[in-house]
C-alpha cells in the first residue's frame, strides 16, 4: 500500500487506513497523533504533504527521486524536516546499497516518506499494530522508534561486513588471486557509502539529544541520544573493516611480490647453475680444427666431470648465502599468546592459598 496511516485519538483507540478526508480532518483537529507513511512517489500521493499538511516545497523535493540527498535536518515554523539514511535491502549486490527516508516531525504528526520499501518500517507497524506502544507518547517517541529501527537495521550488514573481512584476509595471507582484490575493493567501497551517510547522520541525532528543537520534549532526549550512540558504535565499526581492508590490501600486495620473488629466486637459482654449464658446452661445442681436448680419450668424461664440480660448488655456494635453504634449520612452532595463570592477580590458586594461610592462622 503506497500511503500507510495510523490515527490515534484522545480516547486512545489506534484507526489506521483512514482516507484522504479522515486524514486531513485528524491533522486539523490538532489532537492524538496521526502517522502517515508514503512509500513511492505517485504524484497523487505527494500532494498529501502539500496540500493537506501544507509542508515547504523545497522539502518536498527533497523527497522526490531515486536520487541520494545527503542527511540533513531542516527546522521550519510548526515541524522539522530530517533526511535519514538506512541499508537498502531490496537490491541484490555486492556493494552495500544506502536508502533514503525523510520524516516530517510535528506537534501532533509525523509523516514519513521513502521510495523503496523499508523493512524496519514493517517491524514499528508491526508493533503498533500489537499494542500500538509507538503511538502513545508523542510525535517525537514515534520519530524516535522509526529512526532507531532504521538504524538498527544497519548492524546486521556491518556484522556480515565482519565476517566477509575475516575471510578476505585469510585469503590474502594464503591463496591471494585477482579475485581478492576484487573483494577488497568492494568491500572498501562499502564502507565508505556507510560512511558518507553515517557522519552526518551521527550530527543530526547529537542535535535531536540537545533540546535544540521545540518539537523534540525534554523526556525523549535520552531516546535520540540513545541513537546516536548506536550511530557512533556503526561507525566505529565501519572505520574497523575500513582499516582491516588497508591491512589486507597490504598483505594482499606484500603476498604477490613474495610470489614473485620466490619465482625469480628459483630462476635465479636455475640461471645461477646453468650458466657455467651452457659456458662449458658452448666453448667445447666450438668446432675448430685446434682444440687439444678434442683428441683425448678421456676429454669427454672430464668435461662431464668438471660440469658436476660445477653444479656442486654453485649449489653449495648458494647454500652458504641461504639462497638455498634446504637442510637448513627452520622455525616450527611459534609459542601461543598465553599468560601464566598465577601471575594473574585474582586467580584461584592464589586465592586458595591465601585462604589456606588464614586459616592456618
Amino acid at each position: 500500500m503506497p500511503v500507510n496511516t495510523q490515527y490515534t485519538g484522545t480516547d486512545g483507540v489506534i484507526h489506521k487506513d483512514i482516507d484522504r478526508e479522515g486524514i486531513k480532518t485528524s491533522f486539523q483537529s490538532e489532537s492524538g497523533l496521526l502517522w502517515v507513511d508514503i512509500e513511492g512517489d505517485a504524484p497523487g500521493d505527494i500532494s498529501i504533504m502539500s496540500d493537506i499538511f501544507g509542508f515547504h516545497q523545497l522539502a518536498i523535493d527533497d523527497c522526490l527521486g531515486e536520487h541520494i540527498n545527503p542527511p540533513k535536518i531542516d527546522e521550519f515554523e510548526n515541524y522539522i524536516f530530517v533526511i535519514i539514511h538506512g541499508v537498502n535491502y531490496t537490491v541484490e549486490s555486492d556493494i552495500v546499497e544506502t536508502s533514503q527516508m525523510e520524516l516530517f516531525i510535528g506537534p501532533h504528526f509525523v509523516v514519513s516518506h521513502h521510495t523503496f520499501p523499508v523493512l524496519s518500517l514493517r517491524e514499528v507497524l508491526r508493533i503498533v499494530e500489537e499494542n500500538g506502544r509507538p503511538m502513545k507518547r508523542g510525535a517525537d517517541f514515534l520519530a524516535h522508534e522509526i529512526a532507531d529501527a532504521l538504524i538498527d537495521n544497519i548492524l546486521p550488514t556491518i556484522d556480515m561486513m565482519i565476517d566477509v573481512a575475516d575471510d578476505i584476509e585469510d585469503e590474502a595471507i594464503h591463496n591471494p588471486q585477482k579475485r581478492t582484490l576484487e573483494e577488497i575493493l568492494k568491500l572498501k567501497r562499502s564502507t565508505m557509502r556507510l560512511h558518507r551517510v553515517m557522519t552526518p547522520q551521527r550530527e543530526i541525532f547529537n542535535r535531536l539529544s540537545r533540546s535544540e528543537f521545540a518539537m523534540i520534549t525534554d523526556d525523549s532526549l535520552i531516546y535520540f541520544r540513545d541513537v546516536y550512540d548506536h550511530l557512533v558504535r556503526i561507525e566505529d565499526l565501519n572505520q574497523g573493516v575500513r582499516d582491516r581492508m588497508d591491512n589486507a590490501l597490504s598483505t594482499y600486495l606484500s603476498s604477490v611480490a613474495n610470489r614473485q620473488n620466490e619465482t625469480m629466486r628459483i630462476l635465479s637459482i636455475v640461471a645461477a647453475i646453468f650458466l657455467p654449464l651452457s659456458l662449458l658446452a658452448g666453448i667445447y661445442g666450438m668446432n675448430f680444427e685446434y682444440m687439444p681436448e678434442l683428441s683425448w680419450h678421456w676429454g669427454y668424461y672430464a668435461v662431464l666431470g668438471l660440469m658436476a664440480m660445477v653444479i656442486i660448488g654453485v649449489t653449495w655456494w648458494l647454500w652458504l648465502r641461504n639462497v638455498i635453504s634446504v637442510g637448513k634449520r627452520r622455525i616450527t612452532f611459534i609459542r601461543p599468546l598465553k599468560v601464566e595463570p598465577r601471575k594473574l592477580l585474582g586467580h584461584i590458586d592464589r586465592l586458595a592459598r591465601d585462604n589456606m594461610d588464614s586459616w592456618k592462622l
